[in-house]
């Protein structure tokens, strides 16, 4: 027991120093603070230059919300559970395997880090978001994970900062579906997440942005505003009630298993879900409902 209380200590020590040090402008590569802010703003910066929607305001409907969302669920969450819960569960699953003479490492289909550093980074982020597609195809099948996803589909306007809009309760499915993917095939080091990550907050941030882009053929391989914005649609046919474009990153999961829906320009179709308009407006609020609706 003292182990894990000192894990669970230790993380949120090491990560309040980690913070520390982004804003500081102690930390390069591993810096999400600054690089955040920097993608936001030049995302920001297209879509007030090329609105798609350009009757939308370029301080939309929730922006304020949106943002403190943005930095709240990117550091303060990290910093309140997810770091001690993250390291928590690892090490649980560690001691679990222990008592059955295995590892994570003894998991390991092979080692990727063997491989050329392209190729390492390339199945690194294959995998890392068809894991996450699988995952966002979980919180709109079922009820109780729905509950939780409201929050993200609340969005009444899209924009650059909706993409951060999520519960608190969706990293920790996410972190836990990731986490078994990621043992099977390898540890990385702190540059290899940090390329990856970065990339696809790039992308996550445009697939948001009040923008009119869809790539032309390489929509067939990226996720885009124009197909984006069908995922957040408020009515969808009756056999794609539950969902369609689930992509992260890439669309390429949902053209392979035909959960793509682009029937017309998107551009004005109302976002939402059935019974927004009684969803709550704050973010205090939008973190209880689902607590209270399960």
């Amino acid at each position: 027991m003292n182990d894990y209380l000192n894990l669970i200590k230790n993380s949120y020590s090491n990560y309040w120093n980690y913070l520390k040090q982004s804003v500081l402008f102690e930390l390069e590569w591993e810096n999400y603070f600054y690089g955040l802010i920097v993608i936001s703003l030049l995302v920001w910066g297209l879509e007030i230059l090329f609105p798609w929607r350009k009757n939308q305001a370029i301080f939309r409907r929730d922006f304020w919300l949106d943002t403190f969302y943005m930095f709240f669920n990117f550091f303060l969450l990290n910093l309140i559970v997810l770091i001690a819960l993250s390291n928590t569960a690892a090490q649980l699953v560690n001691d679990g395997l222990g008592l059955f003479g295995l590892s994570i490492s003894s998991l390991q289909l092979f080692d990727i880090n063997s491989f050329p550093t392209v190729l390492k980074l390339l199945v690194f982020f294959i995998v890392l978001d068809f894991v996450q597609w699988f995952t966002h195809t979980l919180l709109h099948r079922y009820e109780f994970l729905w509950n939780f996803h409201k929050v993200h589909h609340s969005v009444k306007e899209m924009g650059f900062a909706a993409h951060l809009r999520y519960h608190w309760m969706e990293p920790v499915l996410y972190n836990s579906m990731k986490y078994i993917a990621l043992a099977i095939i390898g540890g990385f080091s702190a540059s290899d997440v940090a390329v990856v990550h970065f990339f696809n907050i790039t992308v996550g941030h445009l697939n948001h942005a009040n923008i009119n882009w869809d790539y032309g053929v390489l929509k067939y391989v990226f996720n885009n505003p124009k197909m984006h914005i069908w995922h957040h649609a408020k009515h969808l046919p009756a056999d794609r009630a539950r969902g369609v474009n689930f992509g992260i990153t890439l669309s390429i999961w949902d053209y392979l298993f035909k959960t793509n829906y682009i029937p017309h320009d998107g551009r004005d179709i109302e976002i939402g879900f059935e019974g927004d308009d009684e969803f709550p407006d704050n973010f205090i609020h939008q973190e209880l409902y689902p607590l209270k609706k399960s």
